[in-house]
């Protein structure tokens, strides 16, 4: 594995509420390297999002604040910037695709002017220019008639297409890493396979990292290299997507697994939901986070919240949990 292009260190991204203080990303640390797929997988509310809104410095302050924590991207701690300094990597360097393009996208402004928009604003091309890098751009996550549509509106594009535009406007700058937050979200399964097909298969062609952010397992065991699983606002476990589904260890994660149906066609295993809510982070208690749901909780449970440690006889010190529970793995 080559140097990693962005290091995530104990980071620590809080919001104060009407209710209390919420603590969405609690102590997270990972990394990701050139060309590889890391996808974050959880339950709305596990801090997916806020995460990656971290990085891009994208928080609303107030309420929000980034408390702690490293972010380094090619070196450079992306904490200490400046503003304009922020501004110069985001959209450039580092990209997102968001979760619903047709609310992420300005209804007002062509598509063709809003993926232009960044070329001509980080790399000082004229608008001709930009234009026409656009088209070429539609062209290449294969948007039809990519000429025409460049002076199209959003809502003259079905969805699909909208989030074509999202991930060509994401390519416009060639970025050194691409954040796709849900990126198929109430899509149909077959444009799904697409906009996944195509954004993994420009990663690995330009050597972009790429951050997944999905609920979807199916979607992890598809296009994933490592995988990193969320809950509570803290990692709970993280391995290679092939170590993660052959040995998943956290309960957590065993509990996402038995959830999904197998595509094997073998009924023998019945789905098997998990019991009780996502946690209340205005209300965590002072141990692990999935205690309430755990079929495996033991008394030290109750005590601290346990920290991410290799698990032992693993033959990778890469399979990493957050779990007292031995048996779990």
């Amino acid at each position: 594995m080559t140097e990693p292009i962005l290091q995530v260190k104990n980071l620590t991204t809080r919001f104060r509420t009407d209710r209390g203080v919420v603590t969405a990303v609690d102590r997270v640390s990972f990394d990701v390297a050139a060309g590889e797929t890391l996808a974050i997988v959880g339950e709305s509310g596990s801090g997916k999002s806020v995460t990656a809104l971290s990085i891009l410095g994208l928080i609303p302050q107030p309420p929000g604040v980034i408390e702690s924590g490293e972010i380094r991207f090619e070196g450079q701690d992306l904490l200490k910037l400046r503003p304009a300094a922020m501004r110069a990597i985001r959209g450039n360097r580092i990209a997102m695709v968001f979760q619903e393009p047709m609310s992420s996208m300005n209804p007002a402004l062509t598509v063709g002017k809003q993926i232009a928009e960044p070329i001509r604003v980080h790399q000082g091309r004229a608008w001709r220019d930009a234009y026409e890098e656009a088209a070429q751009l539609l062209a290449q996550v294969q948007i039809p008639e990519p000429r025409s549509r460049v002076h199209a509106y959003p809502h003259q594009f079905s969805g699909g297409m909208r989030q074509r535009a999202m991930i060509a406007m994401a390519l416009a700058c060639k970025p050194k890493l691409i954040i796709a937050d849900e990126p198929t979200t109430a899509l149909d399964v077959t444009v799904q396979a697409q906009i996944l097909d195509l954004l993994k298969g420009l990663a690995q062609k330009s050597g972009t990292a790429l951050i997944l952010i999905t609920h979807d397992l199916g979607v992890v065991a598809r296009y994933a290299d490592r995988v990193a699983v969320m809950y509570g606002g803290r990692l709970v476990e993280t391995a290679s997507a092939d170590e993660l589904y052959r040995h998943p260890a956290h309960p957590y994660t065993r509990g996402l697994m038995a959830c999904v149906p197998r595509l094997d066609g073998d009924t023998s295993q019945p789905l098997v939901p998990i019991d009780g809510q996502p946690p209340d982070l205005t209300a965590l208690g002072p141990g692990c986070a999935f205690l309430p749901r755990c079929r495996l909780a033991q008394a030290q449970c109750r005590q601290a919240p346990p920290e991410l440690r290799a698990i032992s006889g693993r033959t990778s010190d890469q399979h990493l949990k957050a779990c007292f529970v031995h048996d779990a793995h």
